[in-house]
C-alpha cells in the first residue's frame, strides 16, 4: 500500500515511528510533520519547557548517551530507510492538499499530528483515515490525554485507535484499544512513550489487515466523552505535586533504548 504518516516533530511521534518501521517495510511511505500540536496561546512554563525538551532536548540527550545508537532520530530515518519525511503544517489549504492527493495514498495514519483534518483531505486515503490517539476514548478526548488521565488518578492508562471521519475532535469509529498499568514513580512523558508500544502494535495489525482486503470492525463510541484542552498553570502545579515529574531525561532515554526494533525496510 502507499501510506501517509501524519506525525508531529517530537519525540513521541518519532518513537512511533521507529516501533512502526517493520510494520510499513512492505508498504510505500511518506511522513509530514507538523511542527507542533495546538494554536498559538500562551502556555505555562512548564509546558513550554516540556515541549522544547520534546523537540530539543530530548535528543540532545540522546546524542550524548552510549546506549542509544539504535534509536533512529528522524534525520536518521531520512538517510537510512525510503521514506520521505517533510514538513506540512498547511495540510487544508490547496497546496496542502494538491501534495496528499499527489502522494495517492491508500490509507493515513495520524499520531500526534498537530493540524486538525477537513474533509476534502480526509476524501483522499482510499482506505480512509485512522488516528492512534493516547487517550481512553471517549473519556479523554482533545490533547494531553495521557496528562488528565494521571491527575484524575486513573489506574489505567490507554490508546485508543480510531477513524477520522470529518473534523470533529476524537470522535470517529473505535478500531481497538491498548491499555498500560500506570507506573508510580515514572513521569507524565514515560507513561506517553510507553503507551505507544502497545498501540504501536495494534496500529500494525491494523495496518496487515487493511493491506489484506479486510474490513477492520469498529464500534460507535458510546458518547460524547468529556474534552480536554492544554492544563493552566495551577493544573500542572496540582499534576507535578500529586504525580511527578512531566519529564525525567536518564528513565526516557532507558526507555527509548529498551524498545526499539532494528529490522530496516527493504530498499
Amino acid at each position: 500500500m502507499k501510506i501517509i504518516l501524519l506525525l508531529n516533530n517530537d519525540i513521541a511521534s518519532n518513537f512511533a515511528l521507529n516501533l512502526l518501521l517493520p510494520s510499513l517495510a512492505a508498504h510505500q511511505v511518506q511522513v509530514f510533520l507538523s511542527s507542533k500540536v495546538g494554536g498559538n496561546s500562551a502556555r505555562p512554563q512548564a509546558l513550554q519547557e516540556l515541549a522544547l525538551f520534546e523537540q530539543t532536548g530530548i535528543y540532545q540527550a540522546l546524542a550524548q548517551s552510549k546506549t542509544a545508537s539504535a534509536f533512529k532520530t528522524y534525520a536518521d530515518i531520512r538517510q537510512q530507510y525510503p521514506i520521505a519525511i517533510d514538513t506540512l503544517n498547511d495540510i487544508n489549504s490547496r497546496a496542502g492538499i494538491a501534495k496528499i492527493k499527489a502522494a495517492a495514498a491508500d490509507l493515513i495514519i495520524s499520531i500526534r499530528y498537530g493540524v486538525i483534518l477537513k474533509p476534502p483531505v480526509i476524501a483522499l486515503a482510499k482506505h480512509g483515515v485512522i488516528n492512534l490517539h493516547s487517550g481512553q476514548l471517549p473519556a479523554y478526548r482533545g490533547v494531553m490525554a495521557t496528562f488528565w488521565a494521571l491527575l484524575n488518578g486513573e489506574k489505567k492508562l490507554a490508546t485508543s485507535l480510531h477513524f477520522i471521519d470529518d473534523n470533529s475532535i476524537d470522535t470517529g469509529d473505535i478500531i481497538g484499544y491498548s491499555s498500560l498499568a500506570v507506573q508510580q514513580g515514572h513521569c507524565y512523558l514515560w507513561h506517553v512513550l510507553s503507551l505507544y508500544i502497545g498501540g504501536c502494535q495494534l496500529l500494525s495489525k491494523a495496518i496487515t489487515g487493511i493491506a489484506s482486503g479486510k474490513a477492520l470492525s469498529t464500534t460507535k463510541q458510546a458518547s460524547q466523552g468529556q474534552y480536554y484542552s492544554f492544563p493552566d498553570a495551577e493544573q500542572v502545579n496540582r499534576f507535578i505535586r500529586q504525580c511527578g515529574a512531566l519529564y525525567e531525561p536518564q528513565a526516557l532515554i532507558k526507555l527509548l533504548t529498551e524498545h526499539h526494533d532494528n529490522e530496516q525496510i527493504s530498499r
